[in-house]
Formats: structure tokens, sequence, C-alpha cells
């Protein structure tokens, strides 16, 4: 089975122990690669590690996390990005967006720095991945309002309505589906059917939101093969189908 995780934060401490030992899991079941979101310019450096030791496999994006949107550093964040665009090759803008989960006091400012990030996208031409979360009616409303031919990427973790996912797909978005889908309470298993597989990608977002049956532990690479049983079960396929199709729709998004 051919397998892509979309969206996995290698770099994260929680894998200290065994970060290589991890990807070798994931390789073993089949992920050829990984694709790394940004969160902030202080990962950068454990990044561009994992892409110098994994060149074949590993694939860094560009971007400000919308929690990491504060008020005293959010500016010199944002020149850090700009800088590494004019320096660096990278896959996508991401992650960003809005998250009013945690703090809505800097929602204004969220969304100015989502707004120049999509534009720098734009500029780069690249796909931007998307964050959501407690926010996809003001996340859709700037996704109308920059709406171009060149605004095209990935919803990150979907968790919403099956007409928000039909928007963001109107909108020129795929749909990143993880471990959410395997939750009892996830909600997305009951339509996710009504989505065709085309607008589909894999990831698993570890270390976080690991899938039945670890939900609540710490995720990784390798459970990325769970959610494709999840979803052979959902579209009554193959899940060598599953993969194929995921992979392909990845690689177009990220032109490679």
């Amino acid at each position: 089975m051919k397998l892509i995780d979309t969206h996995t934060h290698l770099y994260s401490e929680l894998f200290d122990e065994d970060r290589d030992e991890m990807i070798q899991r994931a390789m073993k079941v089949g992920v050829e690669r990984f694709y790394l979101p940004s969160i902030n310019s202080s990962y950068y450096p454990e990044m561009v590690k994992l892409k110098n030791k994994y060149p074949e496999a590993v694939f860094l994006m560009m971007g400000l996390h919308p929690c990491d949107v504060k008020p005293d550093t959010y500016e010199e964040e944002l020149a850090f990005v700009e800088k590494k665009l004019t320096e660096e090759s990278f896959v996508a803008i991401g992650e960003i967006g809005l998250d009013l989960y945690w703090d809505t006091s800097t929602l204004a400012i969220q969304k100015q720095a989502f707004r120049q990030q999509i534009q720098r996208a734009k500029e780069y031409k690249l796909p931007i991945v998307i964050h959501v979360r407690d926010a996809f009616e003001e996340t859709l409303e700037i996704l109308r309002e920059e709406k171009s031919s060149e605004m095209y990427g990935i919803f990150h973790c979907f968790t919403g309505t099956p007409e928000q996912g039909k928007e963001a797909i109107r909108l020129g978005f795929s749909l990143g589906i993880g471990g959410v889908v395997t939750f009892k309470n996830g909600k997305i298993d009951r339509f996710l059917k009504e989505i065709p597989l085309e607008h589909i990608v894999l990831e698993t977002d570890s270390p976080y939101l690991a899938p039945v049956p670890y939900r609540g532990k710490r995720n990784e690479s390798a459970y990325i093969k769970l959610v494709a049983d999840k979803l052979s079960d959902i579209y009554g396929i193959p899940p060598e189908e599953i993969g194929r199709i995921t992979t392909e729709n990845a690689l177009k998004i990220f032109k490679l």
C-alpha cells in the first residue's frame, strides 16, 4: 500500500525519544511521504534537520499557526515567514487559518495574518493548508473574499458539516481526513461517503488526534493505515485503493 501523511508534526518534542523509529514504523506500513506544517519559527531548525536527514520523504511547509498569532510577536513571526519564502523552497503555506477555541481576543490579528499568508501563497503559486477550530464560518468568509484560480489547498483535520465540506470543495480545497473519522462521536463518518474520494487526502496530525484504538495516546504517522482502513469501510473499496487515490490527490495538490 502507498500512503502519504499530508500533515504530521514529526519535529514535536513528543517524538524526541524515538523519532527515527517512529518514521521507520510509518514507512513499513507504506507511508512514502511526510508533509510537515509550520507552527512558528522556533520549530524551523528541527524541521530542516528532518528534511536533510530524509530528503526523499520529508517535505516542508512555511507559515504561522493561528494559535501562535500573538499581539507581541505575530508581526515578527510573519516577517520570518516572508524571509524564508524568499530563501527556501516549500511545498505549501501552512498551517494557517483561524482558531477561536483557545483565544477569541486575537480574532482581528488572526484574520490579518491569515489574509497576508493567503496572498503569499498566491504570489508563490503554492497551496495553503488551513487550520480551523470553532471558526468555520469566519474562515469561509475570508476564503470567499479571497477566491481565485490561484487559491487552493487542504482543509486540515476537517470536522465540519456536509454543507461546509462541499463549500470548501467549491472554493478549491480538498478535505484532510485523520483520526477523528474513527471516533464514535466524530460525526464525519456519517456523511463522508457523500464527498467524492477525489477530494480527500489522508493525514494524522501526529502526535495529536490518534485514531481508535489509540485515541487519547500519542499519535504517529504509521496510524494513518487505520484511517485508510476506516475509509475503506465507508466507501466500500479496498484499503489499497483508498491509498492509491488519496496519494494521487496529495501529489496533485503539492504538485509533485
